[in-house]
C-alpha cells in the first residue's frame, strides 16, 4: 500500500496517528475551510475532525495515483456536521506533493456551496457561495484549530 492509500485507509478507521505518520514534518495543507496549515497543524486538524466526529465518519477513496513526487485521489466523507447535527456527503479531490516518502503538500478541493447547504441548511444554501461566508468559515475554523492545539498538542 502506498502513502496515499495508507492515509485514507487510516482516515476511514479514525486512526489519526497513522494519518499523522504519513505527513512530512514540514507538511502544508489547504482546503476550502482550513487554509495554509503547516507542520504540526496539519495532523492536528485531522485529529480534531476525527475526535469531533465521534467515530461516525465514513471515508471512501478512489482513483489514487502516486509517484515518488506527486499523487492524487478522490475521496468522499459522509458524516454529521458537529455544529448542526446535519448529514454531509462531501466529495473531494486531493492533490499531493511527496517528499522522502511522506505527504509534503496536500490540497483538497470541494464545492463549498454544496457543503454549506448540507451542513447548515437554508442559511448555507443562501450564503455558501459568498466570499463573506468563506472568510467567516475560515476564520472560525482557524480559531477552533488554535483552541484545539492549545489544549491538546
Amino acid at each position: 500500500m502506498n502513502t496515499i492509500e495508507t492515509f485514507y485507509a487510516a482516515f476511514n478507521k479514525g486512526d489519526w496517528q497513522t494519518m499523522a505518520d504519513c505527513y512530512h514534518p514540514e507538511a502544508e495543507f489547504t482546503d476550502e475551510v482550513f487554509v495554509g496549515l503547516k507542520g504540526r497543524e496539519v495532523p492536528a486538524m485531522w485529529r480534531m475532525l476525527i475526535e469531533r466526529g465521534g467515530g461516525d465518519m465514513d471515508v471512501t477513496f478512489s482513483h489514487v495515483q502516486e509517484t515518488a513526487e506527486k499523487g492524487s485521489a478522490d475521496w468522499v466523507a459522509v458524516y454529521l456536521f458537529s455544529a448542526t447535527g446535519r448529514r454531509v456527503i462531501n466529495r473531494i479531490h486531493a492533490e499531493f506533493e511527496l517528499k522522502d516518502g511522506k505527504i509534503y503538500r496536500h490540497r483538497d478541493r470541494f464545492d463549498l456551496h454544496k457543503w454549506a447547504a448540507q451542513a447548515m441548511g437554508f442559511k448555507g444554501k443562501l450564503l455558501g457561495s459568498t466570499g463573506f461566508f468563506r472568510k467567516k468559515l475560515q476564520k472560525t475554523a482557524r480559531a477552533g484549530l488554535d483552541r484545539y492545539l492549545s489544549r491538546n498538542i
